[in-house]
């Protein structure tokens, strides 16, 4: 045991053990251990991405199952790794690149620009996995994996290459999501559907057949209506049945488009007829490849006007363009009403700018096993915490769509494909490319290219960034084909924890890759972590100033003072509502729990007699002058104990850390070290303290275990401090026993001595709450008599006197209280608080009176507001509710100062 600071100082404490645990290899998994596997799979974060609360709360929570799984016996595995962020990390360095050199990548070419992301990945890359090793995450970094490896990005084109031969990956034109900025396709995890204030403008066609006669159309946008091909209405719709196959006039450039009936129209939008612009809403595409009607794309890439037939709109940006479509239609007196309107609009994540649905050739896939991924969660095999997410997954898998893999960017996994340099403009401008033109030699397909590369043309695009994290379960683990023992040992994964918002992106990808590429599901549980707010219920933005800086939370509080507040607030399936109190909270838990330490090690090195020595310290009992006290604490350990290996298997972390940070702070230091603050004084016996220091020990050094999975830092030091480790070994590495701590005793003599813990604790109370009636709580020379008291509680009134601040606890059985002495009747007896010598007997009778007479008052005021029907009914129901609340405090009150004036005679 070496002496503990006055004070606990994290900082240093957390670097010290950190570096400890990497030097001792603590994290490095053995593929060879003959002990059961436990791996997870860290969610990849952005390689040039910094730590955010959402950061904290999913790698806290992936620690905490990783140490927890150590200490129960397994082989463990946190594989880590980092994501190239395709679209992220090229628009940062494009941006960079604009405002140091005023250069764009095309003006330095595909291979130099690689090479300034590869600078900027070198540079900001390690920034988030320094930050991650900061908060404690246990990782084996040894195993440190990234997107862009070169034997990860071997296992990207071989997953195209083998999905294309199947047929199940093809180039084709289909709407997709694009953005106007980065000029690329985006899934659609990277739009973000956000609230605006929009104008819904309506305007009129004339009837072809009917010079005069108008249809009213409603739309958000009247600067695509130069690509509008048709009219919608819905057959159900008795307003425009009369109106179906015939053909209105458009506006600019004019045409005539037919009117046409779709079930896809809803009837309550705007005014039940919608203009169909094919090249410019999904929607809109549907319902125009269900008609076979011409698709006119009026913008350029960059959001441009392309409509040379209308020179005056032709190149403006779209937003002046429909500000000048609006003026237009309202100078040909076809704009009948614009009004305000609020809807949806999706931005580009990275861009900030709204997208736009837009027909590109890409590359798509179909998705593999599909009913296996869907069978793993309906069926058990992969479990989802919260259960409701199983039901939005099922859904989805229920209406899957063909996913658009392309983007156009430099930064990724580049497509696998060559076509042939003499057929290179034909082979661009097909409608199609699968099966057919490899085997005919027009183009190419593999990991390596062509054996005559320099008559082959590579494909510009890069594949999507989820298309290489959906291999990630198995793809950190081994290579192409390759069986590792890291594989077989620690493949399919335990746990996966992540957010909801990519269920579909991410999770869903996962199992599916998982069956088609490693013959099994990934992972058999998924937690899904919650949303972090701000107190106001609003989400963590910069722009919001509402999001903390982890690393400034750390400096102040601590890791483990960070974790563990934020492990308290989050509840299974809600959102968190952050608040930093509840970070101090963690950091002064952390104080708490380094003082209690502190104060046992006052108490010096003291062994029990001989005699009462257990003969296997591993197996200590208490025995011999051990005391209710004793036995209740480590009774409710050994319950504390059963009860998390319980609340683990149903993943509920913050109830876990409720039970630990109520058990210290109540159970041990509150009740527990007050009782027996005697045994540790000069006066005490040799074997008294022998025994209470034991039991503290005991407790504590399984405690420490307990909470090392979320305070891995304070726990480490206090074990190692306290000699609770041998010398080179790490609290980290050991097992939980398997015994309790009481296994000897039956659970009846168990109960006995918690009962009669449970009644001394609770008189205390009561006698606490008698001096402070009579105004004498800070008096220590309070005598207490008690009659009618149980045998046992004899040897009890010393820590009864102590609990209480009491100076003398007297049994008596006769004794006669005199008149006017206040008496409590508690579980261990009637008590008495013999008031003489310690106030004014008559002074007290004043002051109760005076009490009484201000309490009356506020009594008949709350009685008059409640009985006025005005106050009633006008007030607001959580006032009218308060006062109701406030009146029975009052009535409680004067009932508690008639009896105390009672019992003065």
């Amino acid at each position: 045991m070496s002496d503990l600071s006055k004070a606990y100082e994290p900082q240093e404490v957390e670097k010290k053990w950190y570096a400890a645990w990497l030097e001792g290899k603590c994290f490095e998994a053995d593929a060879s251990s003959d002990k059961p596997a436990y791996s997870i799979v860290i969610p990849p974060p952005n390689v040039t991405g910094i730590l955010h609360l959402g950061h904290v709360l999913n790698n806290s929570l992936q620690d905490i199952l990783a140490r927890r799984a150590r200490q129960t016996g397994h082989e463990v595995l946190w594989l880590p790794g980092t994501d190239h962020a395709g679209i992220a990390t090229q628009a940062k360095v494009e941006r960079e690149l604009r405002e140091t050199e005023g250069k764009t990548r095309r003006d330095l070419g595909r291979d130099a620009f690689l090479q300034k992301v590869w600078d900027f990945k070198d540079h900001h890359g390690g920034i988030i996995i320094k930050q991650l090793k900061r908060l404690g995450c246990s990782c084996d970094w040894s195993r440190e994996r990234f997107t862009m490896d070169e034997e990860y990005t071997k296992w990207v084109s071989q997953v195209f290459v083998d999905l294309f031969k199947e047929g199940l990956i093809y180039r084709g034109k289909r709407m997709v999501n694009w953005c106007p900025v980065s000029l690329t396709a985006l899934s659609d995890e990277e739009v973000i559907m956000t609230p605006r204030k929009s104008k819904l403008y309506t305007m009129k066609y004339e009837l072809v057949d009917a010079p005069g006669e108008f249809l009213k159309i409603a739309t958000t946008r009247p600067e695509t209506l130069m690509g509008d091909v048709a009219v919608a209405v819905n057959p159900k719709d008795p307003r425009y049945k009369d109106y179906i196959g015939r053909k209105v006039r458009r506006p600019f450039p004019e045409a005539e488009i037919p009117v046409i009936a779709d079930d896809h129209v809803d009837i309550e939008f705007g005014t039940g007829a919608l203009k169909i612009t094919p090249a410019h809403d999904k929607a809109d595409f549907d319902i125009g490849m269900k008609h076979g009607l011409e698709i006119i794309d009026v913008l350029h890439p960059d959001g441009t006007m392309n409509c040379p037939e209308c020179p005056e709109f032709d190149g403006l940006d779209r937003f002046v363009a429909r500000r000048n479509a609006a003026a237009k239609l309202e100078e040909m007196g076809l704009l009948l009403d614009v009004e305000e309107y609020d809807n949806n609009v999706g931005y580009s994540e990275r861009a900030g700018v709204p997208i736009e649905p837009r027909i590109s050739m890409q590359w798509f896939l179909k998705y593999p096993k599909v009913k296996e991924a869907a069978d793993a969660v309906a069926n058990g095999d992969i479990t989802m915490r919260p259960a409701r997410w199983q039901k939005t997954y099922a859904h989805w898998m229920e209406n899957l769509q063909d996913w658009c893999i392309s983007r156009q960017l430099w930064w990724g996994h580049q497509i696998p494909v060559w076509y042939r340099k003499d057929k290179l403009d034909l082979l661009k401008d097909a409608e199609s490319l699968d099966m057919g033109d490899l085997e005919a030699g027009d183009i190419h397909v593999g990991i390596d290219p062509p054996s005559d590369e320099g008559n082959w043309v590579r494909d510009e695009d890069v594949m999507d960034t989820w298309f290489s994290s959906w291999l990630w379960p198995f793809a950190t683990m081994a290579g192409v084909g390759e069986q590792s023992e890291t594989l077989k040992k620690f493949y399919p994964t335990t746990d996966l924890v992540t957010g909801p918002d990519i269920i579909f992106f991410w999770v869903a990808r996962m199992i599916m890759a998982g069956y088609r590429f490693a013959d099994q599901l990934p992972f058999k549980n998924v937690y899904f972590t919650t949303i972090i707010r701000d107190l106001k219920g609003r989400k963590m933005s910069k722009s919001l100033g509402n999001s903390p800086d982890p690393i400034d939370l750390m400096d102040k509080y601590g890791a483990d003072g960070l974790r563990f507040g934020l492990l308290r607030i989050a509840p299974v399936g809600s959102d968190v509502r952050f608040d930093e109190s509840q970070v101090e909270e963690g950091r002064n838990f952390a104080n708490k729990l380094f003082n209690a330490c502190r104060f046992r090690q006052m108490a010096g090195e003291v062994e029990l007699p001989e005699s009462d020595e257990a003969d296997d310290e591993e197996e200590f009992e208490v025995v011999g002058d051990a005391r209710c006290y004793h036995l209740d604490i480590m009774a409710k350990l050994d319950e504390l104990s059963a009860d998390l290996e319980r609340i683990y298997k149903d993943y509920r972390f913050g109830e876990i850390a409720a039970r630990l940070y109520e058990f210290l702070w109540n159970e041990f230091c509150d009740k527990f070290l007050e009782a027996v603050k005697g045994d540790l004084r000069d006066t005490a016996t040799l074997e008294a303290r022998a025994v209470t220091v034991t039991v503290f020990d005991a407790v504590m050094s399984r405690y420490l275990q307990l909470l090392h999975p979320y305070m891995p830092h304070v726990t480490e030091e206090l074990s190692e401090r306290m000699g609770y480790m041998e010398e080179g070994e790490f609290l980290m590495n050991a097992e939980l026993p398997d015994e309790p701590l009481l296994g000897s005793l039956t659970k009846e003599e168990i109960d006995a001595e918690k009962a009669k813990a449970a009644a001394v604790y609770e008189a205390a109370g009561r006698l606490r709450n008698l001096k402070a009636e009579y105004n004498v709580a800070s008096r220590k020379d309070v005598k207490f008599v008690i009659k009618r008291s149980p045998e046992w509680l004899a040897k009890e009134t010393d820590v009864l006197a102590l609990l209480a601040g009491a100076g003398e606890i007297e049994l008596d059985e006769d004794f006669a209280a005199p008149k006017g002495t206040p008496i409590s009747l508690t579980g261990i007896g009637e008590v008495a608080m013999p008031l003489e010598g310690l106030l004014d007997v008559e002074a007290e009778k004043v002051r109760i009176t005076r009490e009484i007479e201000k309490t009356t008052q506020e009594l008949k005021r709350s009685e008059g507001k409640l009985g006025n029907a005005n106050f009633v009914d006008r007030a607001p129901p959580e006032v009218v509710a308060q006062e109701k609340e406030r009146l029975e405090e009052w009535r409680t009150k004067l009932a508690q100062l008639d009896e105390m004036l009672k019992g003065l005679g």
